[in-house]
């Protein structure tokens, strides 16, 4: 008996973490799901609505805008709250702003409940991991739960895109929102077993999260409205001079408060400001592509949201497969050697869909995406080390922030430009391959930037400049 008794006092024990786990995975599916099935049901909303491309475009980048702005001082809450209170308020939040998305009447309750679902995901991202570092001690156990809390953002890459085409083929647009329903009240089920969490002190930037909402908002509006009526309209050259002068009071609040949400020292090291802007154009290059070709598929070639969703299953489905290569090339050769392999590999295939007409098979076309998909796929593991390794311990975390933060930004403006170049009066085909050359210029800068870092971890190390603390 005594055997049975050592076996079934453990157990508990060891389905709480377990329980942890799925309840985290479920919400970075969810996270991870939105930016992306949305995408190929573009078209429908805008027949059903009556919107063109500037309101599509706030459609997408609702979310993704207020998700990356709001970001940075969400660990702070997280810490403040407690990453159990946290994780669930942001699920019921997220969930309601999901039914209001399916029940929209217009576009304006719709962009509203989208910005209230990327308020809701930047508050449960960091509390997902925060749970994970709660309830995982061990530090081996730890990086394989984290690991397997990727799988269900991977997941949801591959499954958006495809997803979406099946539920608006057959039930219409509105259940890409509603889809999310189910998953949640699972999650929530997951989370009222979860064990709570400790509130931490920690102090937010009021100053500094104002101004990061009204720069990137009013950045972000006077590009989708310049693209729609002209970058000459005096409202647009006002959210423009906004953006700016919003952008220098927040690095002023940075530089001088005393809990500032952006610790301008790490800038200091090249290593962080190469990260932060190839994080930035991996992004754009990815959610900007699936943004245009979305578009390009069913408005230029009459294919169904179903098909769409389908024709990027080439582009989506490796990605988890190729996420692991990148650590193990990364432990092999350094994290230089993947992250610029995959930013080439992505500037091909973006070089290569600039010679996409209106005649290009759709296979071709299919084909011609798997170069991007790999490319960041390959490139944002090794990244992500690399960032996190050449940072001292005690900046780890706003660092991982920042790098989120940097990459979310880069979605939201690679929507908004491309967008504005596809409204031009030159016409879709050439909008789309000038967003195309674009993003492969911008990744091959990034690629050779990313050359100019030591290729080995430890010669990261080095290079920061600065002392790793314990």
């Amino acid at each position: 008996m005594k055997p049975l008794s050592q076996h079934s006092s453990s157990a508990p024990a060891r389905s709480g973490p377990l329980v942890v786990l799925g309840a985290a995975m479920l919400g970075f599916f969810l996270i991870s799901l939105d930016a992306l099935i949305v995408t190929v049901a573009l078209p429908d909303i805008g027949r059903s609505l009556g919107v063109g491309m500037s309101g599509l475009q706030w459609v997408v980048d609702g979310y993704t805008l207020i998700f990356a702005a709001l970001m940075l001082s969400a660990g702070a809450l997280c810490d403040r709250i407690g990453a159990r209170r946290a994780y669930g308020g942001g699920l019921a939040l997220f969930a309601l702003a999901s039914a209001a998305c399916g029940l929209t009447p217009g576009l304006g309750v719709l962009v509203i409940a989208r910005l209230v679902q990327g308020a809701a995901a930047a508050v449960m991202m960091p509390a997902s991991l925060a749970l994970i570092r709660q309830n995982f001690p061990d530090q081996t156990e730890r990086a394989r739960a984290i690991a397997v809390w990727t799988v269900g953002g991977a997941v949801a890459v591959a499954a958006g895109p495809v997803l979406g085409g099946a539920l608006v083929a057959s039930t219409g647009w509105r259940w890409i929102f509603y889809v999310n329903l189910p998953a949640s009240l699972l999650a929530f089920a997951l989370f009222t077993r979860v064990p709570p969490s400790p509130r931490l002190p920690a102090r937010l930037d009021v100053v500094g999260q104002v101004t990061t909402v009204v720069a990137m908002g009013a950045l972000t509006y006077g590009v989708i409205e310049g693209g729609e009526q002209g970058f000459g309209r005096p409202l647009v050259v006002a959210s423009l001079l906004v953006a700016v002068v919003a952008a220098a009071a927040f690095l002023a609040a940075q530089a001088r408060g005393a809990h500032p949400m952006l610790p301008l020292p790490l800038f200091r090291s090249r290593v962080v400001v190469v990260s932060l802007v190839v994080g930035f154009m991996l992004n754009a290059t990815y959610y900007g592509g699936v943004f245009v070709f979305s578009l390009y598929l069913q408005q230029e070639r009459g294919q169904s949201a179903l098909h769409t969703g389908l024709l990027f299953i080439p582009m989506t489905a490796l990605v988890a497969v190729v996420n692991l290569a990148s650590a193990r090339l990364a432990a092999r050769f350094g994290p230089r050697v993947p992250i610029v392999a995959g930013q080439l590999l992505g500037t091909a295939g973006l070089a290569a869909l600039t010679t996409v007409g209106a005649h290009t098979g759709v296979g071709a076309v299919a084909v011609l995406m798997v170069p991007v998909g790999l490319g960041g796929a390959l490139a944002v593991p090794a990244l992500t080390a690399m960032l996190l390794d050449a940072t001292p311990p005690d900046r780890a975390g706003a660092a991982s922030a920042v790098l989120n933060t940097a990459r979310q930004v880069g979605g939201a403006i690679a929507v908004a430009v491309f967008g504005a170049l596809l409204s031009g009066a030159d016409g879709f085909l050439t909008g789309m391959r000038w967003s195309m050359l674009l993003a492969a210029a911008g990744l091959l800068l990034t690629a050779c930037a990313t050359l100019t870092l030591p290729r080995r971890q430890e010669d990261l190390r080095a290079h920061t400049g600065t002392e790793r603390r314990a």
